[in-house]
């Protein structure tokens, strides 16, 4: 079974890059969501849920190079079962662990990122038909270019 979960939030902490024994980048980083809404008796309620999300290979790069503390970040991947542990105060709690297929930097330039313009998505790798094509053309704000390897141009389209 596959599933695929869409977050949109901002960085706990500045990421951590290290290598795998086979020399394989890896990035890890909490990602912070939030959502308030108006409690039926008239009172401003908020939950705040964290993920703990890994990148690998030219995404782990980017995300530790551009990434830090308060960066807003839109991740696609795959959620792994969570892991229970029992907190410093005795609760039991959950840890929420994500590998990203897709990771889009949202914050402007100035608010913890180092891109320009907010429409900027400088990373993204998907799965899907692989395939040539990527002949010099621009790769379109892509910064770093495609990590999936498909080389797909933005005028490119793999049919």
């Amino acid at each position: 079974m596959f599933q695929q979960i869409t977050i949109v939030g901002n960085l706990g902490r500045d990421p951590e890059m290290r290598y795998t024994s086979t020399g394989i980048p890896v990035t890890s980083f909490s990602v912070a969501t939030t959502r308030k809404w108006t409690g039926q008796d008239g009172q401003q309620q908020e939950k705040t849920v964290w993920f703990r999300v890994s990148a690998w290979r030219k995404q782990a790069e980017l995300a530790n190079q551009y990434l830090t503390k308060g960066s807003k970040v839109l991740i696609l991947g795959e959620i792994d079962e969570p892991r229970t542990y029992t907190a410093n105060d005795g609760t039991v709690r959950a840890s929420l662990e994500v590998t990203a297929n897709t990771i889009r930097f949202l914050s402007p330039r100035g608010e913890n990122s180092g891109f320009g313009d907010s429409d900027v998505q400088p990373v993204e790798r998907s799965y899907g038909s692989g395939g040539g094509g990527g002949g010099g053309a621009s790769n379109g704000g892509n910064y770093g270019g495609s990590s999936s390897g498909g080389g797909h141009g933005e005028d490119e389209i793999p049919f």
